[in-house]
């Protein structure tokens, strides 16, 4: 195996880790309002990403810098093609995180509800916009030979692409509320879980059609692949694992979902990376859109260095962060840790004040 598919494999798992790990904190932004009912509710439901949700992005600019650094011509010609999806993208990642700071900075309701609002837009544009864009790659755009794109924004938009991004904020929707059944206890984990359970057909109902569709568009089959099957399996052994009240279990079953979806986009696409609606000969593969190997070598070194360091302490966080956090009893009491001093469940509570 050369260091181009190696890469590409490597873009491929940092995308797939970062929407295992983002996606219930999209789930958790756009569910903030309907799981919890009063304002001490919202504020645990939002303190159950409180510790984690900034350091999930942390794979999103390691998968877009990855594209940069081993396919320089990949990332010119999508960044160029997507610039407005792009830019709009941005302003949701960005407007969504200040959210989370801004929110409780002032006590008036009108401010408070403001910002919850823009969180939940912010926390349903980001996967949208992100699985129309992978989507995009795989269906195909109008890329001419010199490798630039020839068409305009209502291009991005096909039905293949907008139901893909549909898909994936189904499978965010799904991933939180099971993320937060796990995480929480009393009321809001009773909501959470009916939530969960009754998001499952839906979501499994739309991987289903996501997966055969991608099989007529592009291999002009009828039947979806091993991955969107083992998807579709996961989400129905979710929906059984949260009956028994197991949630630990769901939650990795709606990851391992969100996982297998994921990788279609990869597994169908290479060896190409982006796909021109113009002429098949104009596609950018991994061998014609990457770097130099003496990039890719030292690229190769730095990775295999710092990535399992990353991985480490990324996996103590969650691990430090595990417990549930208490629901209130009261309409404005918050969690609170035990007299001998703050868990880490309340530790992470007070990371996010919104």
């Amino acid at each position: 195996m050369g260091l181009q598919v190696f890469w590409f494999i490597a873009i491929a798992f940092l995308w797939t880790g970062f929407f295992v790990l983002e996606g219930f904190d999209f789930g958790v932004g756009m569910l903030r309002g309907v799981i919890g009912k009063t304002e001490a509710e919202q504020r645990v439901v939002t303190a159950t990403i409180g510790p984690v949700w900034d350091g999930n992005e942390v794979w999103l600019i390691v998968a877009g810098a990855g594209i940069f650094a081993a396919f320089p011509s990949w990332y010119a010609t999508m960044f160029s093609s997507l610039y407005l999806a792009m830019v709009v993208l941005l302003v949701a990642l960005i407007v969504r995180g200040v959210s989370f700071e801004f929110r409780g900075k002032r006590d008036g309701a009108a401010w408070r509800k403001n910002w919850s609002r823009l969180q939940t837009v912010g926390s349903l544009l980001a996967p949208l916009l992100i699985g129309i864009a992978l989507a995009d790659l795989l269906h195909g755009l109008p890329i001419d030979q010199s490798q630039e794109f020839t068409g305009n924004f209502w291009d991005l938009l096909s039905p293949y692409s907008v139901f893909a991004g549909v898909t994936l904020v189904l499978l965010c929707v799904l991933h939180g509320a099971t993320y937060v059944s796990l995480k929480t206890d009393g009321e809001l984990r009773e909501r959470a879980h009916r939530l969960a359970r009754r998001s499952t057909v839906v979501t499994g109902g739309a991987v289903l059609i996501f997966g055969v569709w991608t099989q007529v568009e592009i291999h002009h089959g009828a039947f979806p692949d091993f991955l969107t099957v083992g998807a579709v399996l996961a989400i129905v052994a979710s929906a059984w694992l949260l009956g028994e009240r197991r949630e630990g279990w769901a939650f990795a079953m709606t990851a391992f979902a969100m996982a297998a979806t994921v990788l279609t986009f990869f597994i169908d696409l290479y060896p190409n990376v982006m796909v021109s609606s113009t002429d098949a000969a104009y596609n950018l593969t991994v061998q014609n859109a990457s770097s130099a190997p003496y990039a890719l070598k030292v690229m190769t070194i730095v990775a295999l260095i710092f990535l399992p360091v990353v991985m480490i302490y990324q996996g103590w966080t969650y691990y430090v962060f595990r417990k549930r956090l208490a629901s209130p009893t009261g309409p404005e009491r918050l969690p609170s840790a035990p007299a001998a001093g703050p868990s880490p469940a309340a530790a992470g509570g007070a990371a996010v004040e919104s």
